[in-house]
């Protein structure tokens, strides 16, 4: 798959439900030798609220994604895990 096929996908977390974001809104970190995907960096969506504040960032690591749809991607992040606190809306 080519990353130009995941542009426009939202993800989403098995878990709970949650929307965590776009990938085209994202950046990846590419393994340079390989050339292989090594995660999805989520920028944290921003409102009135937390406009002002230090964002945040979610990393998804690419063996955490376990489908990839038409239109999402289904991944499975442990809800404990503090990157996903530090994330919560």
């Amino acid at each position: 798959m080519r990353l130009g096929e995941l542009v426009g996908k939202e993800i989403v977390n098995i878990n709970n439900g949650a929307r965590l974001g776009v990938v085209g809104e994202s950046d990846v970190t590419i393994d340079i030798e390989s050339g292989t995907v090594l995660s999805i960096i989520l920028p944290r969506r921003t409102n009135f609220v937390t406009m002002w504040m230090d964002k945040q960032q979610m990393i998804i690591p690419w063996d955490s994604i376990r489908k990839i749809g038409e239109e999402v991607i289904i991944v499975e992040m442990d809800q404990c895990s503090p990157a996903l606190h530090k994330y919560s809306y």
